[in-house]
């Protein structure tokens, strides 16, 4: 049965999880975990991608990531592909290091978003690389000791999450330091690592009961939440795959696309492939961005190219593309659609 293909959208929470191909390991020292770190940071800072919790584990890792400007198989591509290269050069091995596909479940937010930062940071206590929540606290290889003000990665985004726990930092550290302790003893949590109609009913129980009930369930493998969520959520990725589909069998190409912005937002084609930064210009160079990259899945070096501006300066130029005001008018008048 073929496998289906991930679900991805603006926004969107994923945990992710890769492992070791044969189970065998895929971090070998500590030079090996900093530069899976490095790469890492340097993937989402250029992709725009908030990062909630992370775990690297001896052959796996938990990642618990919101889609921002580039699609979250991209962002793994760039960080798994740039890794595996370097480890195996440094060891001097050949093959693959990773299992052929990594696990991404699209994540209800409401309520997952805490368990699953619960989850992932207690993998290091769980499986005994650590003894302790005070060790934890320090241990480098995990997100939560940055939670805890022990070290700070500009790339993870602590200050997300510690807002759910309080408005101060310090009331929220000991509020989100107890929530931790508290989740010790669940142990281990199929129920957080996966998708499936069975989770979506609350469990096989709450299944069982739905069923005798008559009451209609809606689950899928990729998608960790409620009925009403997995049937929102695949309502909206048909939408979006029959809208892609159109847009590149008829859509414009990127040249076509400047010269029709060019004359939407009364500006010479020559003012948007250079680096003014007018407000006027930069507005319509923004727009651009975000149709091409979002829209007709151009690449952003290819825009950059293109525009003659950075790719970090076109992925912040999609952020903001995809924030204006009348950017429904703009996609009928510039895409159709």
């Amino acid at each position: 049965m073929p496998r289906k293909a991930r679900i991805d959208a603006p926004g969107a929470l994923h945990h992710i999880i890769v492992r070791g191909i044969e189970g065998k390991a895929i971090f070998n020292d500590r030079y090996d975990r900093y530069n899976f770190l490095d790469r890492f940071g340097d993937v989402l800072i250029a992709a725009s991608t908030p990062c909630f919790a992370w775990a690297l584990m001896f052959n796996h890792v938990h990642l618990l990531l919101r889609t921002g400007v580039t699609p979250i198989a991209k962002v793994m591509q760039r960080l798994l592909t740039g890794y595996a290269q370097q480890f195996n050069r440094r060891h001097k091995r050949h093959g693959q290091l990773f299992q052929n596909r990594y696990k991404s479940f699209l994540c209800e937010e409401d309520p997952y978003l805490l368990e699953l930062v619960r989850y992932i940071h207690l993998n290091p206590l769980r499986s005994r690389v650590v003894r302790d929540l005070k060790q934890l606290s320090t241990y480098p290889f995990c997100g939560h000791h940055v939670l805890m003000g022990k070290y700070d990665h500009e790339w993870q985004d602590i200050d997300y999450v510690l807002a759910l726990f309080g408005k101060t930092s310090g009331a929220a550290r000991k509020a989100y330091e107890t929530f931790i302790s508290k989740g010790v003893a669940a142990g281990r949590r199929p129920e957080l690592v996966g998708g499936g109609l069975i989770r979506s009913a609350g469990g096989w129980s709450a299944l069982i009961g739905c069923r005798q009930s008559g009451i209609r369930i809606k689950g899928d493998e990729r998608i960790l939440g409620s009925s009403d969520f997995v049937e929102i959520t695949l309502k909206q990725a048909d939408e979006r795959l029959a809208e892609k589909s159109r847009l590149q069998a008829d859509g414009p190409n990127l040249e076509t696309l400047i010269e029709k912005a060019a004359v939407y937002f009364e500006v010479d084609i020559e003012e948007l492939t250079t680096p003014s930064k007018e407000r006027r210009i930069s507005h319509a160079r923004s727009v651009v961005c975000y149709l091409a990259v979002r829209k007709l899945i151009i690449s952003c070096a290819n825009v950059a190219r293109t525009l003659k501006i950075s790719p970090s300066t076109v992925s912040k130029a999609v952020i903001k593309g995809r924030a204006v005001q009348d950017r429904k008018k703009i996609l009928k008048d510039l895409l159709g659609i």
